[in-house]
């Protein structure tokens, strides 16, 4: 069905960014009471006795950046480039520990010994094997998936009406997310291929500069996508959790533990919370993304044909899951600090 300009309205109330003509014919302002500096209408409202008396409501303090022009999406895009890339490459240890406990459980039968039999047979340069596809392929998705969670957000928003959006926003923030992690993995595959290979397989390659070309060589392009289909599985759900729950959480933790309104607290404490809220969802997401993990670490192994067969349902859910949470709770509360922390400074 159509929709015309008209319907498509911003979730976002119109008249708070308007221009004065149409702030005047919503509220009845007077132009000549109006500080042009300032934008700060004074609204008419009737006193009862058919004189009106003046109230003064200040607009709200326009950022550097205008909301949802170009430079907003640029500014989400380069934070989530920022906020993913150096998360989950300062995570890279405990990744190579997680992704060997799945491959091999009985050489790597826990996290302490993991990390034993690691630094015993390579030394502490091979608790960071795999860095460099890690910091490439989770900037690029980290990039897609804030960019796009942000415009697609505000798309779906604008389709429904602010009714619609504001009455079933849950789903909006669910749909948003999908969206943009179903374009964001496409960037990510191949990089995720290298990495599980590089870390779980000994003597494969020594990181990306000749980890990539091998694989290229001997399967070609499909072979740094035969695992798109798990990674999906394991990243779209893992983002839904992860920004739904993020904003629902937030949103929680303003209405019910702290008195103060969220724009009057103090930046220190939204970061605070953004962190809290960001940990809380992270734990989430490790929960119901984790037996796709473990079928992406197989299938981008030399064992993944016995997969399911060999982990069983049981393996499937649990193998690796207390290091997982432990690392994703970590690891996406930092990703938000991160995030909103750039989009303070660049003045959203």
């Amino acid at each position: 069905m159509a929709i015309s300009d008209n319907s498509r309205q911003s979730i976002l109330p119109t008249f708070l960014y308007s221009t004065p003509s149409l702030t005047k014919r919503l509220f009845n302002l007077e132009p000549s009471l109006m500080k042009a500096e300032h934008r700060t209408p004074f609204i008419s409202l009737g006193d009862g006795g058919g004189r009106a008396s003046r109230v003064v409501v200040p607009s709200p303090k326009e950022g550097k950046i205008e909301l949802f022009s170009p430079a907003f999406y640029a500014a989400c895009t380069v934070g989530g480039m920022l906020c993913c890339g150096i998360t989950h490459t300062a995570v890279t240890p405990l990744d190579i520990v997680k992704c060997n406990m799945q491959i091999d459980p009985t050489k790597y039968k826990s996290i302490t010994s993991g990390f034993g039999v690691l630094v015993k047979e390579q030394g502490a340069k091979g608790l960071f094997k795999g860095w460099a596809p890690t910091l490439v392929g989770y900037s690029a998705q980290g990039a897609f998936k804030y960019g796009f969670y942000e415009f697609f957000k505000k798309y779906y928003s604008d389709i429904v009406g602010p009714e619609y959006a504001a009455k079933y926003k849950t789903l909006i923030y669910l749909a948003g997310s999908a969206s943009a992690e179903l374009i964001a993995d496409v960037a990510l595959c191949p990089m995720e291929a290298v990495k599980v290979r590089v870390q779980t397989q000994p003597g494969f390659a020594r990181g990306l500069s000749d980890g990539l070309p091998k694989i290229l060589k001997a399967e070609g392009v499909a072979g740094l996508y035969k695992g798109l289909v798990p990674l999906w599985g394991r990243q779209i759900p893992y983002t839904m959790m992860k920004f739904a729950s993020f904003e629902t959480i937030v949103e929680l933790i303003y209405k019910y533990s702290i008195p103060t309104p969220k724009q009057e607290c103090s930046t220190a404490l939204q970061l605070g919370v953004s962190f809290g809220g960001g940990y809380i969802a992270g734990v989430l997401c490790a929960v119901v993304s984790h037996p796709a993990d473990n079928l992406v670490s197989f299938l981008n192994n030399a064992k993944g044909a016995t997969a399911v067969k060999k982990l069983g349902v049981m393996g499937l859910l649990t193998r690796g899951l207390p290091l997982r949470i432990f690392m994703i709770g970590t690891l996406t509360g930092t990703q938000w600090g991160i995030y909103d922390s750039f989009k303070v400074f660049v003045g959203l």
